[in-house]
């Protein structure tokens, strides 16, 4: 790429964010933007990497900005705008434009059809290579410092090997304590970090022996709270898993800190039936087969020996349907609409830890991501106050807000 450079431009963390937002500032000045990434462990992308279990969840089937933004428990008025500029028509554009093609998974996650997070990371690295990105690991920042001299960069990193100075610095470290550090030095806000996408530790003879059994469509919902979700849940041998229960730790991921991770939860097995019409349903079984057992077969599409376990509740393994009494029958429909279930702390969804909090937006201009408080700095990924509800819509954010950044540096 020709080297007309009038600026030079640091970025910080070798991530989804810093990597994406290196290549972009490159493309997009034509060369005119000198860029340094820094890393400081051996190792770019390693996030990438074990994300989605190995696969890369890259982006998700989303395409309506507005209704992409609601994915974000954090975030979303800001990012509503932001997927106007770039969305994931945008993410797929630049993959498969350079050969990386994606697939839709039923659940909208989109992944490469190689199913192999290499095939990413081996494409960001190229297109680094190729744009003239500059990569250097195993690089210790000590510091990141604004200079009041007109007559030098405005930027001054501090180093283990000395210093060098930039017009700009984009930030995409993630959550990173000591860069928070140093932005709280600067004036920045941050946001207190918290876990958010995680697994609930539940102890309770109704879930006991299930651990591997997913029910397809289930209500969760706190006690004395808004916050629910609807989904698919993954019974765990520590308590529950699955979409729904990660999106609501997501959403619930403030509250769930104060708490100490203590919460009562509320869950609704077959939320497409109303009270109503399950005892409809259960009178009618005890009217047309009166002699068999209601444990025998399943109903609702629940796993059968959940099915089993809800009968053996209400009113014992035995009894048959002609033998049930209105109050085990209402035993049994309170704990299908209205299990109560005690969270007693968090489990770790894989090896994907993902954090609520960071830089305070708004402290930032979205337009630009840059900083309201010091011009020639940016920022990307979640190095801010963002997260999404799932793996991809990260990495989502990671892309949007690390071109925008590119864009506004390119045009400076």
């Amino acid at each position: 790429m020709e080297e007309t450079q009038t600026q030079k431009l640091a970025v910080i963390g070798g991530g989804a964010a810093g990597f994406f937002g290196a290549i972009q500032a490159r493309i997009l000045s034509e060369g005119r933007i000198s860029v340094q990434l820094y890393e400081k462990s051996p190792n770019v992308l390693s996030k990438v990497k074990i994300s989605g279990g190995g696969r890369c969840n890259v982006t998700h089937s989303c395409f309506d900005p507005e209704e992409l933004s609601k994915r974000y428990p954090r975030g979303e008025k800001e990012l509503k705008r932001a997927f106007e500029i770039f969305q994931p028509k945008d993410t797929i554009r630049f993959f498969e434009s350079r050969g990386v093609k994606l697939k839709t998974e039923n659940d909208g996650r989109m992944f490469p059809v190689t199913d192999n997070s290499e095939t990413i990371i081996d494409c960001l690295l190229e297109e680094a290579k190729k744009s003239g990105v500059k990569i250097r690991t195993k690089i210790s920042i000590l510091g990141i410092y604004k200079n009041d001299d007109p007559n030098v960069k405005r930027f001054r990193i501090q180093t283990e090997e000395g210093e060098e100075y930039f017009d700009s610095v984009l930030l995409a470290s993630g959550s990173s304590r000591k860069v928070w550090g140093w932005l709280e030095n600067m004036g920045h806000t941050i946001e207190s970090p918290v876990p958010s996408l995680f697994t609930f530790e539940i102890s309770d003879p109704l879930l006991d022996g299930f651990q591997g059994l997913t029910v397809q469509d289930v209500e969760i919902i706190f006690k004395n709270s808004k916050l629910k979700q609807r989904g698919p849940v993954l019974f765990t041998h520590w308590g529950l898993s699955g979409p729904a229960v990660l999106k609501l730790s997501a959403w619930a991921a403030r509250e769930l800190f104060d708490s100490d991770y203590k919460a009562e939860l509320f869950v609704d097995w077959v939320p497409g039936l109303s009270r109503q019409e399950l005892r409809e349903i259960f009178l009618e079984k005890k009217k047309d087969s009166p002699s068999k057992k209601p444990g025998s077969r399943s109903e609702f599409d629940l796993p059968s020996r959940f099915w089993e376990r809800v009968w053996e509740k209400s009113c014992g393994p035995e009894k048959r349907w002609s033998e049930i009494s209105s109050k085990e029958l209402h035993q049994a429909e309170e704990i299908l609409k209205r299990t109560v279930l005690k969270v007693s702390g968090k489990g770790v969804f894989k090896e994907e830890f993902v954090t609520c909090g960071g830089v305070r937006r708004k402290e930032v201009d979205f337009s630009k991501m840059e900083s309201r408080l010091h011009s020639g700095l940016y920022f990307a990924g979640e190095v801010l106050d963002i997260d999404g509800i799932t793996g991809g819509f990260n990495f989502q954010n990671a892309w949007t807000t690390s071109f925008i950044a590119a864009k506004a540096l390119a045009t400076t």
